[in-house]
């Protein structure tokens, strides 16, 4: 099948050094501990151009979550929306921020680094943070340059597994998907289960190359119950095809952990990550998405601080009650529809959940926090 056209081809982009194009500018808060979110909310309350991603990780955390936290902290500082990462710590915790600064610093991420027991105090903190943000904010890039298809790592999300997203939003998401992959750019999918429920046509699906990783990914699933029971259960009871109708017949080119950067040039990637909205975009964003598609028959009307969300469902009665909160109906879009939904919201245009300002931002768990 031959990959659709569109009519506007190209969009404004914000080039980074690692050859990266963003579609956004942001200058990332980031909380390195629960302890201190609130700080960096703060913080990026008072900063024009700043947001923060409040959570609750990076103290207590064993082994594996631990490093996840890491990784995940790690590359969302990468990502092309991101011009620059003030790293907000307390000063006793795991994640220390100070550590993260440092690995930033190595990666070549502008980075600015301070701790509330390091500077004094709440307060303190703050005024730093807020000095210290718009520094960065001052100092962004103020050109754009043309992009186009090729620039664009499309996220992609389904959360259910409903009839109206089998049948109608997850064939729409797929060709846009087909699409960006023809013109040289990638797509980073989420939704493990969807994996786990078919390991032997996911093998299939899979290229030789990643074939270690996939194993790798159904080897810590194995013996697990589905953490996401409804789309694990959907996945069960459908074929592979439907499960995966979201991403499509294109060959799987890369399996990455969950906080894992993509390093394909072009092609499809999934990411260990449960088809939950949140912790399923985070991972998408860290693996490097600059905008993401996220499927909803519910109408789940939330974005996220980094990645503009288009949202699309494929239910008449969601698209119907929530027409300020859906960006695509599939019931009455075409690929191209799509398609020039997504060069405008790379173009600057604000996501609906942008313009309400409706953010959501979680890391997934691999075992218990102490």
């Amino acid at each position: 099948m031959s990959a659709p056209t569109v009519t506007r081809r190209t969009f404004q982009g914000v080039s980074r050094d690692d050859g990266g194009v963003g579609v956004r500018d942001h200058v990332l808060v980031l909380p390195s501990v629960i302890c201190s979110h609130f700080v960096a909310e703060r913080i990026a309350e008072r900063v024009d151009g700043a947001v923060a991603t409040p959570h609750d990780h990076g103290c207590a955390q064993l082994g594996a979550d631990n490093e996840q936290t890491r990784r995940t902290f790690l590359s969302l500082a990468q990502n092309p929306n991101v011009a620059g990462v003030v790293v907000v710590g307390l000063g006793c915790e795991e994640v220390q921020s100070a550590d993260v600064a440092t690995a930033l610093t190595d990666l070549g991420v502008t980075v600015r680094e301070l701790s509330i027991q390091g500077v004094g105090g709440t307060d303190e903190c703050v005024e730093a943070g807020v000095e210290a943000a718009r520094e960065l904010v001052a100092s962004r890039r103020t050109e754009r340059t043309p992009a186009d298809l090729s620039e664009v790592t499309l996220g992609v999300v389904s959360s259910d597994l409903d009839a109206s997203t089998v049948e109608r939003a997850d064939p729409l998401v797929s060709e846009a998907a087909r699409a960006v992959v023809a013109a040289g750019g990638r797509v980073v999918v989420a939704g493990c289960e969807r994996l786990t429920a078919h390991p032997e046509a996911a093998r299939d699906a899979t290229a030789d190359a990643a074939r270690p990783a996939l194993e790798d990914l159904l080897d810590r699933h194995e013996g697990h119950p589905d953490r996401a029971t409804r789309v694990g259960r959907f996945a069960r009871n459908h074929s592979f095809e439907v499960a995966t109708g979201a991403w499509g017949d294109r060959t799987v080119s890369e399996v990455l952990c969950y906080g894992e950067r993509s390093t394909l040039a072009e092609g499809l990637a999934v990411v260990d990550a449960p088809s939950r909205f949140a912790e399923a975009t985070t991972a998408l964003a860290a693996a490097g998405a600059n905008v993401v598609v996220h499927v909803t028959g519910d109408g789940i009307i939330a974005g996220h601080p980094l990645v503009p969300v288009v949202k699309v469902t494929g239910d008449p009665g969601t698209a119907a009650a929530l027409p300020n909160d859906i960006d695509v109906d599939a019931t009455a879009s075409e690929v191209n529809d799509l398609l020039e939904t997504l060069l405008d919201v790379a173009d600057g245009e604000p996501t609906r959940a942008e313009a309400h300002g409706l953010t959501e931002f979680a890391i997934t768990r691999i075992g218990p926090s102490m």
